[in-house]
């Protein structure tokens, strides 16, 4: 009887790796919000990254965590390492591409919890006084990352986040479009 659990739990994790290998290797998680401020008003709020800490997801999840800005204060080579708990790792981010109140690119490091580079990007598409914002990460997903997404989901996992932090984007640009009508 012991035999065939054995062999029956070897069946299970080898079908578990199997498919896990099958996986893509590439991925792309994305999210839309339209914010009730122009692109102008909006894209400043990304494009300087110190500005990120009143809305990104992950300065929420660790206010301890220690920030490091280097380079320029925004724009391409505006860059930021971090160091936190367990929810938000040890990482660096680097701004390699942009074009004013319309795209922003950046080169994502992630030293812990594990390692990897991906590439986030936003873009800003006017319609009226209004910004549909989008903010998408791609990458390449090694063996261990591929078993991790059939457990988790990774569209999930990182669209959740994503969802959170366009809701509080789109809050801090309106809260500065007022201040700059009043």
């Amino acid at each position: 009887m012991m035999t065939y659990i054995v062999i029956a739990i070897v069946a299970i994790v080898a079908v578990f790796l199997l498919i896990a290998a099958m996986q893509p290797a590439d991925f792309r998680v994305e999210r839309s919000a339209t914010i009730a401020a122009p692109s102008g008003v909006v894209f400043p709020h990304v494009n300087e990254l110190p500005r990120w800490e009143a809305w990104s997801p992950w300065a929420k999840m660790d206010p301890n965590a220690k920030m490091t800005y280097s380079g320029p204060a925004s724009g391409v080579g505006a860059s930021y390492a971090w160091a936190g708990n367990n929810q938000v790792g040890e990482g660096r981010m680097t701004i390699f591409e942009n074009r004013p109140n319309e795209m922003i690119r950046i080169k994502l490091e992630f030293l812990k919890p594990f390692k990897a580079t991906n590439t986030a990007e936003f873009t800003f598409k006017p319609e009226g006084e209004q910004t549909i914002v989008t903010w998408g990460m791609s990458g390449r997903k090694n063996f261990v990352m591929k078993a991790m997404v059939l457990i988790m989901g990774c569209d999930k996992m990182i669209g959740s986040q994503f969802e959170k932090g366009l809701a509080d984007l789109g809050k801090v640009a309106t809260a500065a479009k007022q201040e700059q009508t009043a």
